[in-house]
């Protein structure tokens, strides 16, 4: 130890007399030699990296946009010289740490003009950046290399961003503009039956992706059976969908995170849009309540689909049936200061299908089944000071469907209820944390209260004791995590993160560290090579039996019996981009290995009754069974977002693979969705501000189904089904499968094509005519197959012929809608 201080002192001394002679030297030398040889002393450490020695200064502020004052999230804020930037956090904040001196700052998005500005930083600086739209992407933004950060300058790795501009431009389902099937058309993100907003990631199954709206979970997002999503677009600000590489502030789902934020409000002035289609409307309104301060949006959507059905349905004799959906969102935002802000975000859907039937005999009868979603966030922003930013959320959820049947059949009364759903009760904390140019640190904590009535049910009749039982369970769900995106070097990024959960029911505790780690290495300034790993665990399931979104799918929590579901994620890829054209194309391989997931076993329901006469219920947790599965594969995906031409070429190659003890003899079998090829081709046109040309083609491996290839006797003792001079008597044979999923159906593909014909008006209003085919050149893509028994002969009921009938149902559907803009 004295050596080592000895060493020091001496090659101390010899500095000190190097530095008294090169303070001699010429003034001009001095500045070539000196200033780079010499670097800067310090009391304990006796030297400091040159860049630590200079002075730095916090630049930090919101960006947002002019005429509303829309906070903007996922900007980029970027200084060329230093090769320097950050983006802004979910809320338009930004903080960028900077040496002392003159610097130019470009602030840049997709979809608005560049805002520069020259600094002459010599202390912190706070900045208001408001950037104004431009002209609908028709003039190509000026962007160098340098002036925007780029996929290949960041960190994170699979995970797309959807312009909600592309969602109202892209030809959509009767005029539907769609987030959800807008995503289907990225890679790795594959959709279920023909013309279903339902979705599959990376070989996962829909309960294991986590959607959420203004930090909301929302646990059924389909309209219409599937055929529509939840969420109304014209009320949406921004799409973030995640397929791998999850940060740690993500957790609770195994497969994919899709990110949803609604827009706040228009803060200066009033403003409304109207949407008139062919199977519903809609209309927006938002403005201030105290401009500057206080703004509010509200946007509501319904389907006339019931009204327009009344003139052929006979409804004189008292017979009534309809289908409609609503939705609602609300959402109020409120500037007590600059570092003060308070979000209230709401949202309201239910689907109702009804039935009323009344015969001449003066039968009647009664059905309904409805299901829907509430959720409501209620969020405080407060910037701490220039580096810290924190969000702190109260936030309710709510997902419920119910069944009731009715019969009054010769003065016999019967009576069917059934309902199930689930209330979450979360309080999160946020915190963003910039220390330097070279860190972004998140973390915070989260705590949830799962209330889960798997089934309630009601069963009245006058032959049998009246049935009313009930299923509930409460269980918690927490979290605390931390994670840094952390710039090593010029070339090297790394994004560690951990979040550890944390799970209870009754006395069963389950405690999981998650571990996150994403890098990018930049072998050019255009190209990098990016690896990630991540680890969920999953704690509440979904039991599907039909794949489609139906509302009979239970969400169900992990218990003692029941473990949670847990993935591993491995992805490696390469970025590249090509700034003249502003072009970025993305590869990606991946691997997944999911444990403890759970299916429905042969022959199980939600409807689980042991015992109509005494109503004893069997126990949800005995129809399920647990197992394996593996998904992997490659993606690639060429992207254009500026420009009078934007859209994007998707490709999907991918594997995924299922395994139970109970279930296909134990085999590994296929999944329903496994779908080996999948390509997605999208292409938007603005050749002037009058027209919007916009067209899809999408090319896909047909599903997986099981159809029975085995026969047995149903009726082994002889016991005469049919016995009469007509049939005779025989014994009953019955098909079953030994194998699942043991048919591919069909490929499908199809191309939409979409005009829209804008006209400006005075006062900045804007009429918009908007036709649409779906499906132009009618191909008949399978939507079901179904097995129907052909030349039945009673005698001899082996010798029936059974045939494979494919269902189509979407084939050239054309479309027309009009929006009013004011």
């Amino acid at each position: 130890m004295k050596k080592a201080i000895c060493c020091t002192s001496f090659f101390l001394v010899l500095f000190q007399q190097g530095q008294a002679k090169m303070n001699r030297l010429p003034c001009g030398i001095e500045k070539g030699i000196h200033k780079k040889l010499r670097p800067p002393l310090n009391s304990e450490d006796n030297y400091l990296p040159p860049d630590q020695s200079e002075k730095k200064y916090t630049i930090s502020g919101y960006v947002t946009e002019s005429g509303s004052g829309e906070n903007l999230l996922g900007v980029s804020v970027y200084v060329p010289e230093l090769k320097l930037g950050t983006t802004t956090n979910d809320y338009g904040f930004f903080s960028l740490t900077l040496p002392e001196g003159n610097h130019e700052v470009v602030i840049s998005y997709i979809g608005y003009g560049n805002e520069k500005r020259q600094l002459n930083l010599l202390e912190d600086k706070i900045l208001s950046i408001a950037l104004k739209p431009s002209a609908q992407n028709l003039e190509e933004v000026v962007v160098t290399a340098d002036e925007r950060i780029k996929e290949s300058k960041v960190t994170q790795m699979s995970k797309v961003q959807i312009n909600p501009a592309d969602i109202q431009d892209i030809p959509a389902l009767l005029g539907e503009k769609d987030v959800m099937k807008t995503l289907q058309l990225m890679p790795g993100i594959q959709g279920g039956s023909e013309g279903s907003s339902v979705f599959f990631v990376r070989g996962g199954t829909p309960d294991q992706n986590l959607i959420i709206l203004d930090d909301a979970v929302v646990y059924n997002s389909n309209h219409l059976f599937g055929f529509f999503s939840v969420f109304n677009g014209d009320a949406i600000k921004s799409v973030e969908a995640f397929k791998g590489g999850f940060p740690a502030r993500f957790g609770g789902r195994l497969s994919s995170v899709i990110k949803l934020d609604m827009k706040d409000g228009n803060k200066e002035k009033l403003s409304g849009k109207v949407n008139i289609g062919l199977i519903s409307s809609s209309a927006l309104l938002e403005g201030p309540i105290n401009k500057g301060k206080t703004s509010f949006i509200a946007s509501g959507r319904r389907t006339y689909a019931d009204i327009m059905a009344r003139p052929f349905i006979d409804s004189d004799k008292g017979n009534k049936t309809g289908y409609y959906f609503t939705d609602f969102n609300f959402k109020i935002h409120h500037i007590f200061s600059p570092k003060d802000k308070l979000y209230w975000s709401n949202y309201f859907g239910q689907d109702k299908f009804y039935d009323n039937s009344l015969y001449e005999d003066g039968d009647k009868d009664k059905s309904r089944l409805q299901w829907g979603n509430i959720t409501s966030t209620l969020r405080w922003n407060h910037q701490f000071n220039n580096k810290l930013f924190s969000n702190t959320s109260l936030i309710f959820s709510n997902y419920k469907f119910k069944i009731l049947i009715e019969e009054d059949f010769e003065d016999q009364k019967y009576q069917f209820k059934s309902s199930s759903g689930i209330n979450d009760y979360t309080l999160k904390t946020d915190f963003d944390y910039y220390p330097n140019s070279k860190h972004t640190i998140r973390f915070g904590a989260n705590a949830t209260r799962h209330n889960f009535t798997p089934q309630r049910l009601l069963l009245k009749d006058e032959f049998n004791p009246d049935i009313n039982n009930e299923q509930e369970l409460n269980s918690f769900e927490g979290a605390v995590y931390v994670e840094d995106d952390w710039k090593l070097t010029d070339k090297l990024s790394l994004s560690p993160g951990l979040r550890l959960s944390y799970f209870n029911y009754k006395d069963k505790h389950y405690i999981n560290p998650e571990p996150r780690l994403a890098l990018s290495y930049n072998m050019k300034p255009d190209l990098a090579f990016k690896a990630s790993y991540s680890r969920m665990n999953q704690y509440i399931h979904l039991l599907s039996s039909s794949g489609i979104g139906l509302p009979t799918d239970l969400w169900v929590s992990s218990t003692d019996n029941i473990k949670p579901q847990t993935s591993q994620q491995f992805a490696v890829g390469i970025a590249k981009d090509f700034f003249d054209k502003d072009y970025s194309v993305t590869l990606e391989g991946y691997y997944k290995t999911l444990d403890d997931v759970i299916a429905y076993k042969e022959g199980a329901s939600f409807l689980a009754i042991d015992n109509l006469e005494s109503g004893k219920n069997s126990n949800w947790e005995d129809n399920i069974t647990a197992g394996q599965g593996w998904a992997y594969g490659a993606e690639i995906l060429l992207r254009k977002q500026t420009g009078p031409f934007t859209g994007w070429l998707g490709y999907t190659l991918a594997w995924s693979e299922r395994q139970f003890d109970e279930l296909n003899l134990g085999k590994k079998f296929y999944d329903r969705y496994d779908r080996r090829h999948d390509i997605s081709l999208v292409g938007i046109y603005k050749p002037n501000e009058k027209i919007t040309l916009s067209g899809t083609w999408v090319f896909s491996t047909g599903n997986n189904y099981t159809l029975p290839n085995q026969q047995r006797v149903a009726n082994p003792v002889g016991f005469p089904i049919f016995n009469n001079s007509a049939y005779g008597s025989y014994t009953g044979v019955e098909d079953f499968t030994t194998q699942r999923n043991n048919f591919r159906g069909e490929t499908s593909h199809r191309l939409d094509l979409g005009v829209q014909f804008h006209k400006k008006k005075k006062k900045n209003r804007e009429r918009i005519w908007g036709i649409s085919l779906y499906n132009s050149y009618a191909r008949r893509n399978p939507f079901i197959y179904t097995i129907e028994y052909k030349d039945f002969d009673p005698n001899n009921p082996y010798t029936e012929e059974k045939v494979l009938i494919r269902t189509s149902v979407l084939m050239l559907i054309p479309s027309i809608n009009y929006t009013f803009k004011f």
